[in-house]
């Protein structure tokens, strides 16, 4: 088998796959009609314009307080995100997340590189404080921002990079709240048992939760809200 074949025989495995996976989704939105699809190209290159996407999306179709980006390989105790968000509700401009400021990445062969590493200054610089992208929120006035400003605003390598720098020049209150990045368990679970439930939980290494289609039901079993926080936030 050349180079060819086993080219068209990867793009034929994807097809088949892919193929696959629309129809899940397709059966998923027909049953529950909660499934939002943005026009836009997937790729980890292109994460900061699905960002943009979604909120201008998002703010379009719905007037809500606050607007919450999470990763599909992130546990999230919906009630008490809730009620975290509503603490900061008659804020105007909130930006809610883990805050780091990791280094500048120059090089070209690491993962996630920064082509424009020269904008922020010398080799060797951190990066400004922005949320961590595996959850973050942001209040209606800054979603509102991106949506409007779209077309300029500019996208870096990494997409939480990104949505930091749009905010920086803002005059906006940067929450961090550590309970949003919470290890899986043994620490999710043992500050679930004191009463301090974790709003999301993933573990670091693996920038989500490592293995999470096989791990998932064991994460919310031990770090999981009770129903009453739950059920309390949607009514």
């Amino acid at each position: 088998m050349d180079w060819k074949d086993l080219r068209q025989g990867i793009e034929n495995c994807n097809a088949i796959s892919n193929s696959i996976l629309d129809r899940a989704i397709d059966s998923e939105d027909a049953q529950h009609n909660d499934i939002l699809r943005l026009d836009h190209i997937e790729g980890y290159h292109e994460l900061t314009a699905k960002t943009k996407a979604f909120f201008s999306l998002a703010v379009a179709k719905w007037d809500a307080e606050f607007y919450v980006k999470i990763d599909d390989d992130v546990h999230v105790n919906l009630g008490t995100l809730a009620a975290t968000l509503a603490r900061h509700r008659l804020k105007p401009r909130v930006y809610i997340g883990c805050m780091k400021s990791g280094p500048v990445l120059y090089q070209k062969s690491v993962k996630y590189h920064e082509p424009e590493f020269w904008k922020f200054g010398e080799t060797g610089n951190k990066y400004f404080r922005h949320a961590t992208g595996q959850i973050y929120a942001i209040s209606k006035e800054l979603a509102t921002y991106v949506a409007n400003n779209r077309p300029i605003l500019h996208k870096y390598a990494n997409e939480d990079v990104s949505l930091g720098a749009w905010l920086i020049g803002l005059e906006v209150e940067h929450i961090d709240d550590r309970n949003l990045c919470c290890g899986t368990p043994p620490e999710c679970e043992w500050k679930a048992q004191a009463g301090n439930v974790c709003v999301a939980s993933f573990d670091w290494s693996c920038s989500g939760i490592c293995k999470s289609v096989e791990r998932i039901k064991h994460v919310h079993a031990k770090c999981s809200e009770s129903p009453a926080t739950l059920w309390g936030a949607l009514i």
